[in-house]
């Protein structure tokens, strides 16, 4: 018998489950939710009928984050990484839903979710998606490791407008103290001056036209 105390959201579902029809709709997702520690998989597809097919409309719901907040008590964050989850897991790894898998169980669902935003939104290169596909899926490993191996390989994110403006004042400083100590030096090859004078200049006109456009974004 388990003794485990129910939580007050598994209390709030059980209490509509008992006033709908069981095998409906609604009933099936209130039911696999109930479950969501054991199967995120099945939620996220239920969750993905439900926002595909607008259900919760029929249910009384205004929108698809009301109803995940209201009647499945999960945040619009935990709902998006679910159905996102489950939509890329059936197109990118359709065997790990098969009976058959030779896995213990599906990965966490955040890591999953790691695997798409690497493959739809970072652009990872080919070889660190396949090790961070190694991490979670071939090796199974933990979702911390998993986040640990995704910021290691992440690409680093392009500098906004005013930390590259920090970035071109901070290179133009540098530039200048360089010039000034090469100017002062008697077996610097005339062409190497000529150089740093070159990258001076561009960086002088570079860090203006940073200027401006920082000046004209306030």
């Amino acid at each position: 018998m388990n003794d485990t105390p129910k939580t007050a959201a598994e209390t709030h579902m059980e209490n509509l489950m008992a006033q709908l029809e069981p095998g409906s709709d609604r009933y099936r997702v209130l039911d696999v939710a109930r479950r969501f520690k054991s199967s995120w998989v099945e939620l996220g597809e239920q969750l993905l009928r439900v926002n595909q097919g607008s259900l919760y409309q029929h249910w009384g719901y205004a929108s698809f984050e009301e109803y995940c907040q209201k009647e499945i008590r999960i945040r619009k964050p935990t709902a998006q990484k679910l159905t996102q989850a489950y939509r890329f897991i059936s197109r990118e790894e359709p065997q790990l839903l098969a009976e058959e898998s030779p896995l213990k169980s599906v990965p966490d669902y955040r890591s999953i979710d790691l695997l798409r935003q690497a493959r739809e939104e970072h652009s990872f290169s080919d070889a660190d998606y396949a090790t961070l596909r190694q991490t979670v899926i071939d090796q199974e490993r933990s979702h911390p490791t998993a986040v640990k191996c995704f910021k290691s390989l992440a690409p680093e994110p392009e500098p906004d407008g005013k930390e590259r403006y920090r970035l071109y004042k901070q290179a133009l400083s540098a530039a200048r103290r360089l010039t000034d100590a090469v100017e002062q030096m008697d077996d610097v090859p005339p062409g190497h001056r000529d150089v740093l004078r070159d990258i001076l200049a561009w960086l002088d006109t570079a860090t203006a036209a940073e200027t401006e456009s920082c000046e004209k974004a306030d």
